[in-house]
């Protein structure tokens, strides 16, 4: 088993050089009181990290720039250098050039997960269409992850209010309907059950269902999927998994303050059904977490935001809280395994 470190290692991928992911980095981390939970290792270069802070005007702020993990400083935002050659930077504007160094930074962060080297994975802001000329296959980073380590990944968004997942995800609306079905609603139920229990430390989570259809259908005046592919999927997760489900609700009226208190979490049909409430809500405090795997990675809620990049007007606030986060998930599921293995030995033991 891998020794833990004193303090999470949290790497942090650039992302879109072009847009405010450098920005929100530097911010986040010029608190020096960051560091006292938490040592930051962003994944770009010297020179990138030079040009960003030059136009920002940010002047009482350096990282401590590394070549391998043997001279991180654990009192110091650290940086590694992942590429040497000087980049064109054009702030707010999309190039697929930029698009290779995101990925770049991307794949050295992946290693360094894969070899122990960083506890955690913080992704800033892509590009996709940037990535994706440099990259056929690349489709997110989300997608990419589960490629490249073990689990099936469930989309989350989690803030003070709310925990919410999605059935479905990037689709097209006209979709959604033919892609549910009850295997999948158990299956998605049951991977969001574990993930609260393990990364969030919730013994007994109680899951709010979202019905597809206005009023949740209206017993099958407004749509049919309630009735033949939610409810019995609700029962089942009950009956065979022991995951305490309930619902489906009607969208329209659910995201109120005291039904929100109900409920550990909540399980949307699709996209903006669930982000529409949830970036309402809390955008500006808001993580996007990719559950289910075996490494733990959150993300901001907003995008690369070209139309602010270069002005340092960015708020910071949902990469902040994407580094607190990471650090309480790895923390929480530490704990959880912890005790899940002593419990065997103890079991063992006995017998």
């Amino acid at each position: 088993m891998v020794k833990e470190r004193k303090k999470i290692r949290v790497g942090v991928t650039v992302g879109d050089l072009n847009g405010i992911g450098m920005e929100v980095i530097i911010k986040t981390f010029e608190d020096k009181r960051m560091m006292d939970f938490c040592t930051p290792i962003i994944f770009s270069s010297s020179k990138t990290s030079l040009y960003h802070r030059k136009v920002l005007e940010i002047k009482n702020f350096s990282f401590n720039i590394i070549n391998n993990f043997n001279k991180v400083n654990d009192k110091q935002a650290n940086l590694i250098n992942c590429w040497v050659e000087d980049v064109e930077i054009s702030l707010g504007k999309m190039n697929p050039e930029i698009g290779k160094y995101a990925y770049l930074s991307l794949e050295r962060a992946k290693d360094a997960l894969k070899n122990n080297d960083i506890d955690v994975l913080v992704t800033s802001p892509i590009n996709k269409s940037a990535v994706q000329q440099n990259q056929k296959d690349f489709i997110g980073h989300t997608e990419y992850l589960e490629q490249n380590f073990e689990g099936d990944s469930l989309m989350m968004m989690i803030s003070e209010n709310m925990k919410i997942a999605f059935v479905t995800s990037h689709i097209p609306l006209s979709e959604v309907s033919g892609l549910l079905n009850e295997e999948k609603i158990v299956e998605i139920l049951s991977s969001l059950n574990n993930t609260l229990l393990q990364d969030f430390g919730i013994r007994k989570p109680k899951i709010a269902v979202i019905g597809l259809n206005p009023h949740a259908g209206e017993n099958g005046m407004l749509g049919k999927e309630e009735n033949d592919i939610i409810i019995p999927a609700i029962v089942k997760s009950k009956n065979q998994n022991n995951v305490f489900a309930f619902g489906p609700y009607p969208a329209d009226s659910f995201f109120t303050p005291s039904n929100l208190k109900q409920f550990d979490a909540i399980l949307s049909m699709y996209h903006d059904q669930g982000l529409t409430p949830f970036k309402t809500l809390s955008f500006s405090e808001g993580v996007n977490y990719t559950s289910g795997l075996n490494i733990v990675r959150t993300s901001p809620v907003h995008g690369t935001a070209f139309d602010i990049a270069g002005k340092n007007i960015a708020d910071p606030q949902s990469f902040r809280e994407a580094v607190f986060l990471a650090c309480k998930i790895i923390k929480k599921r530490r704990e959880y395994f912890n005790l899940k293995n002593n419990a065997l030995k103890v079991e063992k033991s006995e017998h």
